[in-house]
């Protein structure tokens, strides 16, 4: 197969995102403008359209074909954004995966992606050896780096800039995007897991247009002047909105950041890089407050988004009291692709989620799946043109979750009067006190309004009767002390008595995902082993 073969030109009704996403690139005004910036270097939009032209010609010398799936396991930076790009405009469907994973844990999503071609970086070459011994499918390897990576024989390991220079031997101009549709799949993305095995949302061309033209646009107001910094990566939904999709689509710039983010390494990119976008999960704005990060390192910030878990009230005004800039608390999901459901600058309900992103509706439902009256808490559902299609080789799941139109979110919400919607914590994370409904996420928002408190949790765990009661384990603020029946009764004085935690336990950290979102089951274990009722 050749280039003149597998791809044709574009035509009316063909839409390939990697094309809409590198308009930039070919605009006089903006073709020499910096697309990508960070520790991996810089390119311009140009630069970046030609990297990833090359890289579709050499995944097609390499035997890829259309709709085939791509594996990236990779850090963030320039190769990895070409990559996804490239992939995409030869019409493939690029994977990124998390690079938490372990040797057997992408093994799994290798196999469950039937991937036969392998992008990696070589920070991540011990697992991805670890992964190709248990992956019979692969059959082409290419490495980001000098690391060495052993390979089970008939796979074909190489530098990755051999499988750019192969692209780019292939005749000067890369090929014409590859004849996808709206409803052709252009990406993968897995969920994380924390509550079953991995799944692969899969997402159409058209879903990437939707929320840059949504939420990008109409939330973000992002410009050609903007530059986003984004602590989650690549290889989640919330990051590769934040980091490729709205800045490319704006002719903006994308700091791309390859190492795993601390506060003191994030206050050093903002030094450097100067971003006006700034994107994080609650849990890492409280580290910043906790680690005080000086407030010069968000001078440049115009903009800060949350989203992954909800902005506990009291710590969004802390976090603006402290740095002078507004966070817009938002939800999205893998299945979303990005967020639906946001704050809007100048117009932040702090403890709130804030009102539907234009372009989607929202429903809060009852057990019947009937509507309820504003001031009920429901389950949550969304409709969207940037809902995946369904999770690959997942029919039960699908038929759960995805419902006609309908994504059911898996959240407990509760809309007022004005639709701004508060989130009441995940559907099965509600738990009963004295046979009432009790939300986590506010008796964690209380805890936070006390000056000792860092970071806090709440689980249900059953009492001497077996009856499940409220639970706290916090994080204290370093320097500071408070002691559980100080915070019982700060709960008491700000709550409902019933919603108090009968218990509260100073721990050191929470466990968390890698994106930073709280691992509640993990939690529960950790306190009923700490309370001895495990």
């Amino acid at each position: 197969m050749t280039a003149e073969t597998a791809t044709a030109p574009a035509s009316p009704g063909t839409f390939n995102a990697s094309e809409y996403l590198l308009q930039a690139a070919v605009q006089p005004e903006t073709r020499d403008r910096t697309a990508l910036t960070g520790p991996g270097g810089d390119l311009g939009q140009a630069e970046l359209a030609e990297l990833s032209g090359h890289i579709a010609a050499g995944l097609e010398r390499r035997g890829l074909r259309g709709e085939e799936r791509v594996v990236l396991f990779m850090a963030d930076g320039p190769f990895m954004a070409a990559a996804i790009l490239g992939a995409m405009r030869f019409g493939a469907v690029p994977v990124p995966v998390s690079t938490m994973l372990t040797g057997a844990e992408l093994a799994a999503l290798l196999n469950d992606a039937r991937a036969r071609v392998l992008l990696v970086s070589g920070r991540f070459a011990v697992a991805a050896e670890a992964a190709l011994a248990h992956a019979p499918g692969v059959r082409h390897v290419a490495v980001e780096g000098d690391a060495a990576l052993q390979a089970p024989p008939g796979v074909r390991v190489g530098p990755f800039e051999d499988l750019v220079q192969e692209g780019r031997a292939l005749g000067g101009e890369p090929a014409e995007p590859y004849m996808t549709s709206d409803d052709s799949s252009a990406l993968w993305l897995y969920t994380s897991g924390t509550t079953g095995k991995p799944k692969g949302a899969m997402h159409r061309h058209a879903n990437i247009r939707h929320v840059v033209e949504t939420y990008g646009r109409q939330v973000l107001g992002i410009t050609p002047e903007d530059r986003c910094y984004s602590v989650a990566k690549l290889f989640f939904a919330y990051g590769i909105g934040n980091s490729l999709f709205f800045p490319l689509a704006a002719g903006a710039t994308a700091i791309l950041d390859p190492d795993r983010p601390t506060p003191t390494s994030v206050s050093e990119r903002l030094a450097e890089y100067r971003p006006t976008l700034f994107f994080a999960v609650p849990t890492f704005y409280a580290a910043l407050l906790n680690a005080d990060v000086p407030v010069e390192a968000f001078a440049s910030v115009r903009l800060a988004v949350s989203a992954g878990e909800p902005l506990p009230a009291e710590l969004c005004r802390r976090f603006t009291a402290r740095y002078g800039v507004e966070v817009i608390d938002g939800l999205g999901s893998t299945e979303c692709l990005h967020i639906f459901l946001s704050n809007r600058p100048g117009e932040v309900r702090p403890g709130t989620t804030g009102t539907a992103v234009p372009g989607y509706e929202l429903r809060v439902v009852d057990a019947d799946g009937a509507d309820v009256e504003p001031g009920t808490p429901g389950s949550l559902l969304v409709k969207g043109e940037s809902i995946a299609t369904g999770y690959w080789c997942r029919t039960d799941a699908t038929r759960k979750v995805f419902q006609g139109e309908w994504l059911r979110t898996g959240d407990t919400y509760v809309v007022d009067e004005d639709g701004y919607y508060t989130c009441l914590g995940r559907t099965g994370d509600m738990l009963k006190a004295g046979g009432i409904w009790v939300s986590p996420a506010e008796v964690e928002g209380r805890l936070l309004e006390h000056p000792a408190v860092s970071m806090a949790a709440v689980v249900g765990l059953p009492d001497a009767d077996g009856l499940d009661k409220p639970v706290a384990a916090v994080v204290l603020k370093e320097g500071a002390s408070a002691e559980p029946p100080e915070l019982i009764d700060f709960c008491r004085a700000g709550l409902a008595s019933f919603k108090r935690p009968r218990e509260v336990l100073i721990v050191d950290r929470l466990p968390t995902t890698p994106t930073g979102k709280l691992r509640r089951f993990a939690v529960r274990e950790l306190a009923a082993a700490l309370l001895g009722s495990g």
